[in-house]
C-alpha cells in the first residue's frame, strides 16, 4: 500500500470530498500544507467551506478532474470502479487509497490515538469525549461523524499528540486503525449487505480490538454476552463498562429529570466516585458516558474536568435534536436507523414531557430493511402514531424485495395507528392536520427525513 510521508506534503484528490468524514480528513491535510482537491455530486456548505480554506472543489465527478499533478486519490466505499474519476485514476496509474486507510495513516502520527467503535453510539460518545478533552485542555484533533457545535462542524485540528475519531465497522474500515485506546460500545447485527452474520461481525470486532497498541487499552461494554469472545486471547489490557454491577465502570441510582436528562452515581472498581449529571437523554447515553469517562481517566484527566466536560455536552445534530415548535408541539429529529437505536430513542422519549408521540420513520437501505423488518415493526409500536416514508436507497438499487408498506402491514397487525405516504409533501400535510396539543413529533432515519420536520416548521413560522 502507498505510504504517505507527512513531512513531504503532496497533492491528494478526494472522490466524494463533501462527505462528513472525507471533508474532515481533507481539512486535516490542508492544515498540514498538503495540496487538496476533490469532487462531489452537489455543492454544499461543506464543499463551500473547504473551498474557502484552500481546497480545489469540482462539482460533478468527471474524468477530467483527475489531473496529472495528482499524487494520490482517496475514495470511499460508496465509489465503484465505474465512477469516471476512479477509472481515470486507474488508467493514469495514480496511487489510490480508501478513506479508512488514509485515516489510519493520519492516526499513526499521533501518540495518543482514540478510536470509538460500535454498532451504535459512536458519534455521541466521540462528541462527549471531545467536550471532555477540550475541558481538560488536551487540544485534540477530532474527526466526528456528525456536526458538533463545540468544534463548529465535524472536524477540529489540534496541535497536541491526541487524536480522536469514530471507527466504523462497515467494509471492515476500522481494521486500518492501530489506536492506543480502542472503545467498543456494542456489537450487533448491522450492515448485512457486507457481513455474513453476527459471528462475522464479532470476528471483525475481535480483529479491531487485537490491533490496539500493545501498551494500549481496550474499553469495552461488559454487558454484552459476547464480550469474552471479542477479548479472547488478546494480550492488551481491557476494562469494562456497563450497568451490571460487576463492570469496572458502572452506574447506580440512575434517574432522569423532567426533560429526560440522566444522572447517576459513578462506581469505579467498586468505589463510589460521586454523582454524574448529563444534558442528554436515555439510558443508552449513560452507557456512552461511562465509556467516555473510562477513556478520559485513562488519559489522566481529573474527575472535576471530566464531569464539567460531560455536563457541557448537550448532544450533536440529528441525535434527539430539538428542531422547533409548532404551537406547543415539539419537533425532534433523530438519526436512529437500526432497531436498537430506535428503541433507545423512543424509550428516551418516554421521559420527555408530551401528550402523544408521533414518529415519522424513513427506513435506510433495502438490505437493512429486509434484515430487520420484524424488529422495526416491533420497536415502532412504542410510538402512539407512526408514519412511514419510502426507503432511502443510499448506495443500493431497488430490487423490489422489500418496501415500507411491509412495515406498515406488520404494524397494522399489531394494532398500531400507522400511515404511509409516498411523498414528503403528503406526509407534511397529513402531520399538520393531525398533531396537536403537547404532542411530540420525531422524524427518524439516516436519510433525508430531517427535511420533513424542517419543512413543517418553515410552513408554520
Amino acid at each position: 500500500m502507498y505510504t504517505i510521508n507527512f513531512q513531504k506534503p503532496i497533492h491528494i484528490h478526494f472522490i466524494g470530498i463533501g462527505g462528513i468524514s472525507m471533508s474532515g480528513l481533507a481539512e486535516i491535510l490542508l492544515d498540514r500544507k498538503f495540496t487538496v482537491s476533490g469532487s462531489d455530486m452537489k455543492a454544499s456548505e461543506i464543499t463551500e467551506h473547504l473551498g474557502k480554506i484552500g481546497a480545489r472543489i469540482a462539482i460533478g465527478q468527471r474524468a477530467e478532474n483527475i489531473t496529472d499533478d495528482i499524487d494520490l486519490v482517496v475514495y470511499t466505499a460508496a465509489i465503484h470502479e465505474e465512477n469516471e474519476e476512479f477509472a481515470a485514476a486507474k488508467n493514469k496509474n495514480i496511487p489510490m487509497m480508501t478513506r479508512a486507510a488514509l485515516l489510519g495513516q493520519i492516526m499513526d502520527n499521533y501518540a495518543r490515538s482514540i478510536a470509538v467503535a460500535g454498532t451504535h453510539g459512536k458519534t455521541t460518545t466521540t462528541s462527549m469525549l471531545t467536550h471532555i478533552l477540550l475541558q481538560g485542555q488536551l487540544d485534540p484533533t477530532v474527526s466526528v461523524g456528525g456536526m458538533l457545535d463545540r468544534i463548529g462542524g465535524n472536524i477540529r485540528v489540534g496541535q497536541s499528540n491526541v487524536f480522536l475519531t469514530e471507527a466504523c465497522e462497515y467494509t471492515n474500515s476500522f481494521l486500518e486503525f492501530h489506536p492506543l485506546y480502542s472503545i467498543i460500545l456494542n456489537v450487533e447485527e448491522d450492515h448485512m449487505d457486507f457481513f455474513k452474520d453476527l459471528e462475522d461481525i464479532k470476528h471483525s470486532f475481535h480483529l479491531f480490538a487485537s490491533q490496539t497498541a500493545p501498551d494500549g487499552l481496550i474499553i469495552i461494554n461488559g454487558d454484552m454476552e459476547h464480550t469474552d469472545d471479542i477479548l479472547k486471547d488478546l494480550p492488551q489490557k481491557a476494562i469494562t463498562f456497563g450497568l451490571n454491577g460487576d463492570n469496572d465502570y458502572t452506574a447506580t441510582d440512575i434517574s432522569f429529570d423532567k426533560e429526560g436528562n440522566g444522572s447517576y452515581q459513578l462506581v469505579v472498581d467498586g468505589e463510589n466516585m460521586g454523582p454524574v449529571s448529563l444534558k442528554v437523554k436515555g439510558r443508552h447515553n449513560i452507557m456512552n458516558s461511562l465509556a467516555a469517562i473510562a477513556c478520559a481517566r485513562a488519559l489522566g484527566l481529573p474527575m472535576k474536568q471530566i464531569l464539567t466536560g460531560l455536563l457541557s455536552f448537550g448532544g450533536t445534530h440529528r441525535r434527539f435534536e430539538y428542531k422547533g415548535n409548532i404551537g406547543d408541539v415539539i419537533v425532534i429529529d433523530d438519526y436512529a436507523h437500526h432497531p436498537t437505536e430506535i428503541k433507545a430513542t423512543l424509550t428516551a422519549a418516554r421521559e420527555y414531557p408530551h401528550d402523544e408521540l408521533w414518529v415519522v420513520f424513513q427506513p435506510h437501505t433495502y438490505t437493512r430493511t429486509k434484515a430487520f423488518l420484524h424488529q422495526f415493526a416491533e420497536v415502532l409500536t412504542l410510538a402512539d402514531h407512526v408514519v412511514l416514508a419510502d426507503i432511502y436507497a443510499a448506495r443500493e438499487p431497488d430490487t423490489g424485495m422489500v418496501s415500507s408498506r411491509d412495515i406498515v402491514n406488520l404494524l397494522k397487525e399489531a394494532g398500531t395507528d400507522v400511515y404511509y405516504f409516498p411523498t414528503f409533501g403528503e406526509i407534511e400535510d397529513f402531520l399538520l392536520s393531525q398533531v396537536k396539543g403537547h404532542d411530540l413529533l420525531i422524524t427518524m432515519g439516516a436519510g433525508d427525513v430531517v427535511n420533513i420536520g424542517e419543512d413543517i416548521l418553515r410552513k408554520t413560522c
